[in-house]
Protein backbone atom coordinates (compact mmCIF):
# COMPACT_ATOMS: atom_id res chain seq x y z
CA UNK A 1 0.00 0.00 0.00
CA UNK A 2 1.32 3.44 -0.69
CA UNK A 3 2.27 5.17 1.73
CA UNK A 4 0.58 8.71 0.93
CA UNK A 5 1.59 11.05 3.95
CA UNK A 6 4.71 11.89 6.10
CA UNK A 7 4.72 13.73 9.50
CA UNK A 8 2.60 16.97 9.81
CA UNK A 9 0.22 14.64 7.50
CA UNK A 10 1.57 16.24 4.28
CA UNK A 11 1.41 14.73 0.75
CA UNK A 12 5.06 12.94 0.62
CA UNK A 13 6.45 13.62 -2.84
CA UNK A 14 9.88 12.05 -4.05
CA UNK A 15 12.52 14.23 -6.03
CA UNK A 16 13.86 12.81 -9.77
CA UNK A 17 17.01 14.39 -10.53
CA UNK A 18 19.45 14.14 -13.58
CA UNK A 19 22.82 15.33 -12.64
CA UNK A 20 24.64 15.87 -16.32
CA UNK A 21 28.33 16.56 -16.73
CA UNK A 22 29.88 19.51 -17.93
CA UNK A 23 29.76 19.20 -22.43
CA UNK A 24 27.84 15.84 -22.01
CA UNK A 25 31.55 13.78 -21.50
CA UNK A 26 31.77 10.75 -20.95
CA UNK A 27 33.25 10.55 -17.56
CA UNK A 28 32.35 7.52 -16.14
CA UNK A 29 33.57 4.41 -18.75
CA UNK A 30 35.97 3.65 -16.02
CA UNK A 31 35.36 1.26 -13.31
CA UNK A 32 37.55 4.09 -10.72
CA UNK A 33 34.97 6.87 -11.85
CA UNK A 34 31.89 4.89 -11.09
CA UNK A 35 33.03 3.62 -8.16
CA UNK A 36 33.10 7.33 -6.82
CA UNK A 37 29.93 7.64 -7.49
CA UNK A 38 28.72 4.76 -5.69
CA UNK A 39 30.64 5.05 -2.63
CA UNK A 40 29.58 8.72 -2.30
CA UNK A 41 26.03 7.34 -2.61
CA UNK A 42 26.61 4.83 0.53
CA UNK A 43 28.05 7.51 2.33
CA UNK A 44 25.53 10.34 2.03
CA UNK A 45 23.36 7.63 2.77
CA UNK A 46 24.29 6.53 6.18
CA UNK A 47 25.77 9.95 7.29
CA UNK A 48 22.90 12.45 5.23
CA UNK A 49 19.69 10.06 5.76
CA UNK A 50 18.61 10.83 2.71
CA UNK A 51 16.71 8.01 1.05
CA UNK A 52 17.98 6.78 -2.64
CA UNK A 53 14.93 4.77 -4.00
CA UNK A 54 16.31 4.34 -7.80
CA UNK A 55 19.44 5.23 -9.52
CA UNK A 56 21.13 4.51 -12.73
CA UNK A 57 24.69 5.79 -13.57
CA UNK A 58 25.33 6.18 -17.51
CA UNK A 59 28.35 7.19 -19.38
CA UNK A 60 27.67 11.15 -18.57
CA UNK A 61 24.74 11.62 -16.39
CA UNK A 62 23.47 9.85 -13.36
CA UNK A 63 19.69 10.25 -12.51
CA UNK A 64 17.92 9.53 -9.15
CA UNK A 65 15.03 9.15 -7.28
CA UNK A 66 15.81 10.55 -3.85
CA UNK A 67 13.96 12.32 -0.37
CA UNK A 68 15.39 13.44 2.46
CA UNK A 69 15.05 14.12 5.60
CA UNK A 70 12.63 17.07 5.88
CA UNK A 71 14.73 19.75 7.73
CA UNK A 72 17.53 19.41 4.91
CA UNK A 73 17.02 21.03 1.77
CA UNK A 74 17.55 18.96 -1.25
CA UNK A 75 19.63 21.35 -2.70
CA UNK A 76 22.32 21.26 -0.07
CA UNK A 77 22.52 17.60 -0.41
CA UNK A 78 22.89 17.70 -4.12
CA UNK A 79 25.71 20.80 -4.01
CA UNK A 80 27.60 18.81 -1.41
CA UNK A 81 27.61 15.85 -3.50
CA UNK A 82 28.89 17.15 -7.04
CA UNK A 83 31.92 19.07 -5.02
CA UNK A 84 32.81 15.88 -3.20
CA UNK A 85 32.70 13.69 -6.21
CA UNK A 86 34.60 16.27 -8.49
CA UNK A 87 37.10 16.64 -5.61
CA UNK A 88 37.53 12.71 -5.92
CA UNK A 89 37.28 11.96 -9.59
CA UNK A 90 39.81 14.61 -10.24
CA UNK A 91 42.21 12.72 -7.77
CA UNK A 92 41.48 9.23 -9.41
CA UNK A 93 42.04 11.57 -13.18
CA UNK A 94 45.17 12.39 -11.76
CA UNK A 95 46.49 9.04 -10.54
CA UNK A 96 45.07 6.68 -13.31
CA UNK A 97 46.83 6.16 -16.80
CA UNK A 98 44.32 8.03 -18.16
CA UNK A 99 44.72 8.78 -22.24
CA UNK A 100 42.15 11.81 -22.31
CA UNK A 101 43.09 13.35 -19.18
CA UNK A 102 44.24 17.01 -21.11
CA UNK A 103 40.87 16.58 -23.07
CA UNK A 104 38.94 15.91 -20.16
CA UNK A 105 40.76 18.64 -17.85
CA UNK A 106 40.52 21.50 -20.22
CA UNK A 107 36.84 20.72 -20.57
CA UNK A 108 36.29 20.72 -16.57
CA UNK A 109 38.62 24.43 -16.76
CA UNK A 110 36.82 25.91 -20.09
CA UNK A 111 33.55 25.34 -18.30
CA UNK A 112 34.51 26.52 -14.89
CA UNK A 113 35.93 29.66 -16.43
CA UNK A 114 32.05 30.59 -17.86
CA UNK A 115 30.88 30.09 -14.18
CA UNK A 116 30.79 32.27 -11.00
CA UNK A 117 32.61 30.57 -8.22
CA UNK A 118 35.75 29.47 -6.04
CA UNK A 119 36.13 26.54 -8.05
CA UNK A 120 38.74 25.94 -10.88
CA UNK A 121 37.55 22.90 -12.17
CA UNK A 122 33.80 21.73 -13.00
CA UNK A 123 32.78 18.18 -13.39
CA UNK A 124 28.75 18.58 -13.30
CA UNK A 125 26.89 21.00 -14.74
CA UNK A 126 25.82 23.57 -12.63
CA UNK A 127 22.00 23.74 -13.28
CA UNK A 128 20.44 19.71 -12.73
CA UNK A 129 17.07 18.23 -14.09
CA UNK A 130 14.63 18.03 -10.82
CA UNK A 131 11.22 17.52 -10.72
CA UNK A 132 8.76 15.98 -7.67
CA UNK A 133 6.65 12.89 -7.69
CA UNK A 134 3.70 12.80 -5.59
CA UNK A 135 3.69 9.10 -3.54
CA UNK A 136 0.07 8.85 -4.27
CA UNK A 137 0.77 8.78 -8.24
CA UNK A 138 1.61 5.32 -8.02
CA UNK A 139 1.37 5.05 -12.33
CA UNK A 140 3.85 7.93 -12.39
CA UNK A 141 6.31 6.47 -10.26
CA UNK A 142 6.30 3.45 -11.86
CA UNK A 143 6.85 5.74 -15.27
CA UNK A 144 10.04 7.42 -13.21
CA UNK A 145 11.34 3.81 -12.16
CA UNK A 146 11.24 2.11 -15.62
CA UNK A 147 12.90 4.75 -16.99
CA UNK A 148 16.13 5.17 -14.94
CA UNK A 149 16.14 0.78 -14.85
CA UNK A 150 16.03 1.18 -18.93
CA UNK A 151 18.53 3.86 -19.14
CA UNK A 152 21.12 1.08 -20.67
CA UNK A 153 18.96 -0.92 -22.51
CA UNK A 154 17.86 2.06 -24.74
CA UNK A 155 21.48 3.00 -25.03
CA UNK A 156 21.94 -1.19 -26.05
CA UNK A 157 24.89 -1.68 -23.38
CA UNK A 158 22.50 -4.86 -22.06
CA UNK A 159 19.58 -6.34 -23.13
CA UNK A 160 17.44 -6.59 -19.32
CA UNK A 161 17.97 -3.83 -16.68
CA UNK A 162 19.26 -6.72 -14.28
CA UNK A 163 22.43 -7.15 -16.18
CA UNK A 164 23.68 -3.74 -15.56
CA UNK A 165 25.40 -3.07 -12.11
CA UNK A 166 25.50 0.23 -12.25
CA UNK A 167 21.40 1.34 -11.12
CA UNK A 168 18.93 -0.34 -8.38
CA UNK A 169 17.04 -2.69 -11.23
CA UNK A 170 18.56 -5.78 -9.02
CA UNK A 171 17.64 -4.69 -5.65
CA UNK A 172 14.14 -4.63 -7.28
CA UNK A 173 14.58 -7.90 -8.79
CA UNK A 174 15.30 -9.51 -5.11
CA UNK A 175 19.38 -9.20 -5.62
CA UNK A 176 21.89 -7.11 -4.00
CA UNK A 177 22.54 -3.98 -5.70
CA UNK A 178 25.98 -1.91 -5.17
CA UNK A 179 24.16 0.87 -3.56
CA UNK A 180 22.04 0.83 0.02
CA UNK A 181 18.86 2.07 -1.43
CA UNK A 182 15.48 2.13 0.56
CA UNK A 183 13.28 0.26 -1.64
CA UNK A 184 9.51 1.04 -2.25
CA UNK A 185 7.73 -2.10 -1.38
CA UNK A 186 4.58 -0.94 -3.81
CA UNK A 187 7.04 -0.10 -6.50
CA UNK A 188 8.75 -3.79 -6.37
CA UNK A 189 5.39 -5.44 -6.49
CA UNK A 190 4.74 -3.26 -9.17
CA UNK A 191 7.80 -3.39 -11.07
CA UNK A 192 7.17 -7.34 -10.95
CA UNK A 193 4.00 -7.77 -13.08
CA UNK A 194 4.66 -4.72 -15.03
CA UNK A 195 4.44 -5.65 -19.19
CA UNK A 196 6.08 -1.72 -20.02
CA UNK A 197 9.14 -3.67 -21.32
CA UNK A 198 10.03 -0.24 -23.16
CA UNK A 199 9.10 1.84 -19.94
CA UNK A 200 6.40 3.99 -20.23
CA UNK A 201 7.66 6.85 -19.06
CA UNK A 202 9.73 6.68 -22.73
CA UNK A 203 6.85 6.51 -25.06
CA UNK A 204 4.84 9.15 -23.07
CA UNK A 205 7.65 11.94 -22.15
CA UNK A 206 10.41 11.51 -24.78
CA UNK A 207 8.76 9.58 -28.16
CA UNK A 208 5.49 12.11 -27.63
CA UNK A 209 7.99 15.35 -27.65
Amino acid sequence: MINERTAGDSPRTFSFITLNTVDCIDVFIRPVYKQVIVHTLNHFIEQKKISVHAWCLMTNHLQLIVDAPGDMPLADVEKEYKLFTTEKILEAIDAEPEVRRSWMLWHFKNFRDQQEGPEKLQIWQALSDCSSIPAINADLMLEHFEHIHQNPVRERIVDSPVEYRYSSARDYTGMRGLVNVSKLPYIEQRLAVSEHTNGGFLVKYVRGS
